[in-house]
């Protein structure tokens, strides 16, 4: 399988470049230059099959023969190794839960999987990979584990100062060995802009290899798609069509939806739903793709004002506006509509919504109102609501527990390095510390 540049059709390359170069040499992103329709015998046999079973069908699809069977399998296996429950909340309203991991956040699939890929291809680099995250919270996390004791690999995670919760920000700070944490004077674009502007400097791509764990690198994508097939396997038997509610910020998520979608998982819609900061939804009504500085909120994972990935969709849905605007409808939620959402759904269900995945609750809420369709909507719960524990305990007024998965860290001591958010000053770190 070859990879294309978003920027560029013409320029192509492997998996393991692709994957070990995060962002192509010309600023894009890169896609499989096809993405092969999944045979009709897999389908018939979905909702029998394990989930690891699932993935390693999936990510074969797209991989091809890069990556040996048997190295694929193991790969695959270890990035599968906890549940993704599909949990009723609502009659024919459904909850995917992509916390069951070891940070507790649906990015946890993605980061193991590309941790083990880029293990695989760093046997036979003699340099070191640098693995450059930007992180709004659970990113960095769960890059930051997947990625810990890794042979040939370093990790450097940047993250906005006081802009992650006290959880998040315990979950990379605290690991030493060959992950680092960058606290940075601003927010998670100026995060985000310093490691593509590290990409693209000739000077550090000359003395160092660099590569990115963010949803940017393709092989961040690719697990993504897993869960969905997985999910609709779940809820198949209902006969319903299903409609997938993505909270989103870097709209990686929804982007492994729409691969899911590619690959001939017969999705009936996507709802994509951010919190204040809207450029997507913006977009979905007006055609105006309007980039802005982000604005803070209680689900700071979303607080993203220029989407990384906003380029794949446009590839996936061939830059036709019509066939985007027809398949994904957007919404935006102000953190008082969270608040209330995630109060309703506690006193009406008893269930415990994070901030991000009430946001996900109420765009599915808003899209089965104003449709006539019979379906089945999933939304995405995409981090345990401890990770936010500050937030959730205020707006429901009680206290939740912490997992012990999370307590771990709480009793660690945190270790970060000041940044100030310029590029020289970044630049200067990389070339006196690496």
């Amino acid at each position: 399988m070859k990879f294309y540049s978003t920027n560029n059709k013409a320029l192509q390359v492997d998996l393991r470049t692709a994957v070990t170069q995060g962002l192509a040499p010309d600023n894009g992103l890169y896609m499989p230059e096809r993405i092969p329709t999944l045979p009709p015998d897999f389908f018939a046999a979905l909702p029998s099959m394990s989930f690891a079973d699932i993935a390693f069908a999936v990510a074969q699809n797209l991989v091809g023969d890069d990556v040996p069977a048997d190295e694929l399998r193991r790969i695959v296996d270890h990035t599968i190794q906890f549940d993704a429950p599909v949990v009723e909340v609502d009659d024919h309203l459904y909850a995917l839960e992509l916390f069951h991991g070891p940070t507790l956040a649906f990015k946890d699939f993605g980061a193991r999987f590309m941790s083990q890929l880029l293990g695989y291809f760093a046997r036979s680099q003699k340099q070191e990979i640098v693995i450059l995250v930007a992180t709004s919270g659970d990113t960095g996390s769960a890059v930051a584990n997947g990625f810990l004791g890794v042979q040939g690999t370093r990790v450097i995670v940047l993250y906005p100062s006081g802009k992650v919760s006290d959880i998040q920000e315990k979950q990379f700070t605290t690991l030493g060995q060959n992950i680092t944490a960058l606290e940075v004077d601003g927010t998670f674009d100026d995060c985000q802009r310093l490691v593509k502007q590290a990409f693209l400097d000739e000077d550090l791509k000359k003395k160092y290899f660099l590569t990115s764990a963010n949803s940017i690198n393709i092989a961040r994508l690719i697990p993504q798609s897993f869960y969905y097939f997985y999910a609709y396997a779940r809820v198949q038997h209902l006969g319903r069509p299903v409609v997938f509610s993505v909270p989103s910020g870097n709209f990686g998520n929804i982007t492994g939806g729409l691969l899911a979608r590619a690959m001939g998982l017969p999705i009936h819609a996507f709802v994509a739903t951010t919190n204040v900061n809207d450029v997507v939804p913006a977009y979905l009504k007006t055609q105006v793709f309007t980039p802005r500085p982000s604005q803070q909120t209680i689900s700071n994972a979303m607080d993203v004002g220029n989407p990384s990935n906003f380029p794949r969709i446009l590839e996936l849905l061939g830059h036709d506006y019509q066939a985007l605007s027809a398949l994904i409808k957007g919404y935006a939620f102000t953190d008082d509509e969270t608040r209330a959402a995630m109060r309703l759904v506690k006193a009406s269900a008893g269930y415990v919504l994070d901030p991000h995945g009430a946001i996900g609750y109420l765009g599915l809420q808003h899209y089965l109102h104003e449709t006539t369709d019979e379906v089945t909507g999933i939304f995405l719960e995409t981090a345990h609501p401890a990770k936010f524990k500050e937030v959730v305990d205020e707006t429901l007024e009680e206290p939740i527990a912490i997992p012990p998965a999370l307590q771990k860290f709480l009793q660690l001591s945190k270790r970060s390095v000041p940044m100030k958010s310029d590029f020289p000053s970044f630049k200067a770190y990389l070339q006196g510390n690496l």
